[in-house]
């Protein structure tokens, strides 16, 4: 399955992106099957070939994620953007204090079942 991304270049803290066109299962950097643009994220300068880019999704390649967010907001393909955030996890610690609870309240049991026997 192709797919249309982003293959980072650029040095150290200066990145820049070329906006390609590659396999799905390789990496970014190798495979490469067509450039269509680039992509500076200090400047915020995009430059797309916006008929190259609908050519390849009419042929069935995939944006990614983060450049169909791009594409949407650079009116190319119109659609909603996707959330590519990580959801969000709830912290484990009521969980561990939910455990620590239950052994604790088990020996308090025992004694007091032991309690009536001793009465008897």
């Amino acid at each position: 399955m192709l797919k249309i991304r982003l293959q980072r270049v650029g040095r150290i803290n200066s990145p820049a992106y070329r906006i390609v066109v590659t396999e799905h299962a390789r990496a970014a950097t190798k495979g490469l099957i067509e450039k269509l643009g680039t992509y500076n994220p200090k400047t915020k300068e995009r430059a797309i070939n916006e008929e190259r880019v609908k050519y390849w999704i009419s042929v069935g390649a995939q944006p990614s994620d983060t450049m169909h967010n791009m594409l949407v907001s650079a009116g190319i393909i119109s659609g909603k953007k996707i959330n590519v955030l990580p959801k969000f996890k709830a912290p484990e610690a009521p969980a561990a204090e939910a455990a620590a609870e239950t052994p604790a309240e088990a020996p308090e049991a025992v004694a007091v079942e032991a309690a009536p026997a001793e009465q008897a």
